[in-house]
């Protein structure tokens, strides 16, 4: 019981800010020459504020919820879908989405918004959902399309987005968007002279100042109750020829209008100043079925954000939903661009604003959510995204609704260094039952000088509840000495994926003039997790040590992932440091960086390769096949969001209609749009015969469960790929490819050709291929041997130790096992094996807590359903069922998990 002696230690410890620069800097982004020139030269000149110190480093609060126990919370969430009604499937499925967030896995979250817009009933949902689902894909990025575009599918098609109703079963059909088109310029061509006989049928005419308008009476009247009531009714007007209508506010124009729409029953003949005249005066005469139809046009009519700003206010005005639904989506679609628009902004963050949306059914958690989001990733210390936060907070219903708004205005609070708000938002987030907010009242409590309350409330957490990571790591910042290096070891031990520890190690080996060690420490989750602040942390190293060329090659893959980057504390631009860090490197010519390319993705160096890609793009940055290089490199290092970015580059700066075509095919692709995917591919094949085209082709038909025909199909698509131009670096992936396909349908001899062609072309993970024929062919020395090699040659070699340990004996691959864990702590079969190893050599328990210690950090699908058998094997019917139900929740469609858990559900009813 440590935590108690510390009192007089923390009485004269200085409580730190994050970033303690002086933002009065009148040269933001560069050094200033006196600052570079008065450090002297070498290292000192690069680094003129110093390098980092452990007092400055902090974690960060993450803005999601986070509970203590994800297997529970998921097993609940599963239950529920499984459970609740058709009507609250969608928001269960925002709440399984707001769970999934700290997971980390863009697909899995894509899905539960996909399941959120099925189970969509309402316009106003739909519209939300549809634009949430286009964001995710960044369609705002492509040059050459509107808001209004529509992919195809009615998923986020916007006209299928304002038809009201359910119909989960079409939400993957293609939507009718080019059909309507042509059914509306047809009905154009179908407009006939009905006016003619006008004169001749017209029984009643309206008066509007000297103007008459001449009417057919039973058609008005037909129009609304209130109109029959005064053409046929007890009314004087019903007597009359003429009626007098200069005091209702409509123009003749408009009276005319409505004159031709009571015959004809279309808007789409007039102008939409008319249509927005009509609309009006069917609210004033209660024409139910003119108002729907003046809705519906208009609301076909909104192209932009201005033609939705002048609208929306017609629109609550009068109550017209689908309008209302119309402008919101243009604003929507057109996110985070929308934002920076005052207008729009008003539109959504004035509370009277949001009363009249309120009013109309269009303010809603949903809304507001999507809308926060965009903010937070925008800026989360914006006014904006505070105001917009206060709006999810105000549509919050549910519990958990309430603690992540209240959970996340903490976080912007802090953000903005405005302390006590956040204290009192994370305390409100906690009285919503989120646990995980009591890091944040420590952290406040930290700011405002109050160290030993924040460890006291921290230590009171870890013994209340069973520990996890972020519970030490939290802890650590307000101990002192050797107890917060063992807080920050325990938080690494329990949950390796949390970068703090690894950082703050680092720092403090700089501290102790160990810089070759700190950079050991970093490497360590670098290795398996990259991300800019620690990259940009060895890239400080690296010039204190005046390895320029290493520092260079961090802050470039940096910008990769982060292409506007700021660096110390938020004073310099990563690419001035460039800039600055060029003048002491050897510079490199084209061939030059080809050749260095070459070398680093054959040594399976992705960080340098990107390297050497971000320096030809500096050079050439509308090459889109370097743009599509850098795709697959971040793909591959497990960056989606920055490689769906370089995929959408790529496609923007395609000089061809063929080369577009590919692009779009691998968004798709990465997007589980598999069918349109192949469309991309086979339309650029018949524009022109390419390598990426067949390779895009091949690889889409191949990601399923091929038969023996499909097989024989992506082997002729990968040959025809191989005929075709292309680099070194492609046909070594394309033989690869092949190999495997061959390898699947039993011809060991030619897959193995392809892999030694292959390596011949120094495409190094081909032995990892090579290795598998060994194998198979029983020759387990060669397939050994083979992975040795990959394992000599790679940079980053944790996959090759797990694979090696599939071709040696029990004990040698439980030494690959544990250096792939080593290694890449994130590599879930190492845990799978070594705990079926000990379910073997019955240790139960120690099985158990094999698959319990990674599940804690990584909730992972196999690992859950193979502690969920454990389980089952041991007679734990409730824990199998809740690993299983954890497991669906991830998979609703995984096969062996969906067996287990109804033979468990069987089993247990029968012992009752």
């Amino acid at each position: 019981m440590h935590s108690f002696k510390l009192f007089d230690r923390f009485k004269s410890t200085q409580v730190h800010a994050l970033s303690p620069q002086d933002n009065n800097s009148g040269s933001r982004g560069k050094l200033s020459k006196s600052k570079f020139t008065n450090s002297g030269s070498g290292a000192q000149a690069l680094l003129p504020y110093g390098l980092p110190t452990t007092e400055l480093l902090e974690p960060p609060i993450d803005s999601y919820l986070k509970p203590i126990d994800y297997v529970e919370s998921l097993a609940e969430i599963h239950r529920r879908l499984n459970t609740c009604s058709l009507t609250d499937k969608s928001i269960l499925c925002i709440e399984q989405y707001s769970i999934l967030r700290g997971l980390g896995d863009p697909k899995l979250l894509r899905r539960c918004l996909c399941a959120a817009r099925q189970y969509a009933f309402d316009v106003h949902s739909k519209a939300v959902l549809s634009a949430w689902l286009r964001f995710e894909r960044r369609e705002d990025e492509f040059i050459g399309v509107s808001s209004k575009d529509c992919s195809g599918y009615i998923l986020e098609c916007p006209k299928a987005a304002l038809v009201s109703g359910y119909n989960p079963n079409s939400i993957y059909d293609r939507c009718q968007c080019g059909q309507d088109d042509l059914e509306a310029f047809s009905s154009q061509m179908l407009v006939g002279n009905e006016s003619s006989s006008l004169e001749e049928d017209g029984d009643v005419s309206f008066c509007i100042g000297d103007e008459l308008v001449h009417c057919v009476r039973f058609k008005i009247a037909s129009l609304s109750g209130p109109f029959k009531a005064m053409l046929y009714g007890s009314f004087v007007e019903s007597r009359r020829d003429k009626i007098d209508f200069s005091k209702t506010g409509i123009s003749v124009e408009g009276m005319r209008a409505v004159e031709v729409y009571s015959r004809t029953r279309r808007v789409d003949l007039f102008c939409p100043a008319i249509v927005l005249e009509l609309l009006s005066f069917a609210n004033m005469f209660c024409c139910e079925e003119l108002k729907c139809v003046c809705d519906a046009h208009l609301a076909s009519l909104v192209c932009g954000i201005e033609d939705a700003l002048i609208l929306i206010n017609h629109a609550l005005e009068e109550r017209a939903n689908l309008l209302v639904a119309s402008c919101l989506q243009v604003f929507l679609r057109e996110l985070p661009n929308s934002l920076y628009n005052h207008k729009v902004r008003g539109v959504f963050c004035i509370p009277e604003a949001r009363e009249r949306l309120a009013m109309l059914g269009h303010a809603s958690f949903f809304l507001y959510y999507f809308l926060s989001q965009v903010a937070m990733e925008e800026n989360m210390a914006l006014s904006t995204t505070v105001m917009l936060l206060e709006g999810l907070e105000e549509f919050a219903t549910e519990k958990w609704q309430k603690a992540l708004a209240l959970h996340q205005l903490g976080c912007v609070m802090l953000e903005r260094k405005e302390y006590k708000g956040a204290q009192f938002y994370f305390e409100a987030a906690v009285d919503a039952g989120h646990v995980y907010s009591l890091a944040g009242v420590a952290r406040t409590k930290y700011k405002q000088g109050q160290q030993y309350s924040a460890f006291r409330l921290m230590n009171s957490l870890i013994f209340e509840y069973k520990p996890v990571g972020w519970m030490y790591q939290e802890r650590s910042l307000y101990g002192v000495g050797r107890e917060k290096i063992m807080d920050l070891n325990t938080a690494t031990e329990l949950d390796p994926t949390l970068s703090f520890p690894y950082k703050f190690r680092a720092v403090m080996k700089v501290e102790e003039k160990q810089i070759r060690a700190a950079i050991q420490e970093i490497d360590k989750i670098i290795g398996f997790k990259l991300s800019p602040d620690c990259l940009e942390l060895r890239a400080w190293f690296a010039i204190a040590l005046e390895d320029y060329e290493s520092a260079l090659r961090d802050i470039r893959a940096l910008l990769t992932l982060k292409p506007n980057y700021m660096m110390f504390h938020g004073k310099v631009s990563g690419d001035h440091l460039v800039e600055l860090l060029n003048h002491r490197v050897q510079q490199w010519s084209l061939a030059d960086c080809w050749m260095q390319l070459y070398e680093r993705w054959s040594s399976v160096d992705d960080i340098g390769s990107l390297a050497v890609i971000h320096q030809m793009l500096v050079n050439d940055p509308a090459k889109s096949l370097l743009w599509f290089r850098q795709s697959l490199l971040l793909l591959r290092l497990n960056c989606q969001k920055a490689a769906m970015r370089c995929l959408r580059l790529a496609r923007n700066h395609s000089s061809s209609v063929h080369e577009r075509l590919i692009y779009e095919g691998w968004l798709l692709y990465d997007t589980d749009h598999r069918e349109e995917a192949l469309s991309r591919a086979e339309k650029s094949i018949s524009i022109q015969r390419s390598f990426e085209a067949f390779f895009l082709k091949a690889y889409t038909l191949a990601d399923t469960n091929l038969d023996p025909e499909s097989s024989s199909t992506v082997i002729q698509l990968l040959e025809e790929a191989l005929r075709c131009p292309s680099d070194g670096l492609r046909k070594g992936q394309a033989l690869n490819n092949l190999g495997s396909i061959y390898v699947d349908c039993g011809k060991l001899d030619q897959a193995a050709d392809c892999y030694k062609t292959a390596l011949n072309i120094k495409h190094t993970r081909a032995h990892q291929g090579l290795a598998r024929v060994y194998h198979i062919k029983n020759q387990q020395k060669a397939a050994f041997d083979e992975m040795t090699k990959l394992i000599e040659k790679a940079h980053y070699s944790a996959s090759a130790y797990e694979k090696r340990s599939e071709y040696c004996d029990r004990e040698r691959a439980k030494d690959d096992l544990n250096m792939a864990t080593l290694l890449d702590p994130l590599r879930t079969y190492p845990y799978r094996y070594r705990a079926a190893v000990l379910m073997d050599d019955q240790k139960e328990a120690e099985a158990l807590e094999e698959l319990t210690k990674a599940i804690a950090f990584k909730p992972e699908l196999q690992m859950l359903h193979l502690r969920a058998a454990f389980y089952e094997s041991m007679g734990d019917k409730t824990s199998a069922l809740q690993d299983c139900e954890a497991a669906l929740c991830l998979d609703p469609n995984h096969s062996d998990t969906l067996d287990l858990y109804n033979r468990t559900q069987d089993q247990a009813t029968r012992s009752i």
